[in-house]
């Protein structure tokens, strides 16, 4: 399982649904964290990928996500890195401006953080 940095599960299935915990920017080999918020988008949607592959699922099995954000003025950016994950499959998302995200890895400040809801029919 994907190491976590706190008491949580970072992938669960019910059904033919799996729940994605707040993916962050962190590389999860060298535990650093790229400083700027696209560099952390970037990581973030990469560890994404690598967690879905791990149970057979891919980006285009994303429904939903949620994308918290520390500076809503980096909207467009993580935007349009996004768009690049997930073209052509649009799933329905959020974004949430919150004042601070936990530090992690090598304490640099978290920008952003995503997480997902996964459905691949038959896997009940």
């Amino acid at each position: 399982m994907t190491k976590t940095f706190g008491p949580y599960s970072p992938i669960r299935r019910a059904g033919d649904f799996y729940y994605i915990s707040g993916q962050v920017g962190v590389d999860p080999i060298a535990g650093t964290c790229g400083s700027t918020t696209a560099a952390q988008t970037k990581q973030a949607l990469e560890n994404l990928r690598q967690l879905l592959a791990k149970e057979g699922l891919g980006l285009g099995h994303v429904i939903k996500t949620t994308i918290y954000l520390t500076d809503m003025g980096d909207f467009g950016k993580v935007n349009s890195i996004y768009s690049e994950y997930f073209a052509p499959n649009k799933p329905a998302r959020s974004t949430v401006a919150v004042r601070e995200l936990p530090r992690v890895g090598d304490k640099v400040p978290i920008k952003v953080e995503i997480e997902a809801i996964v459905y691949k029919e038959g896997t009940s």
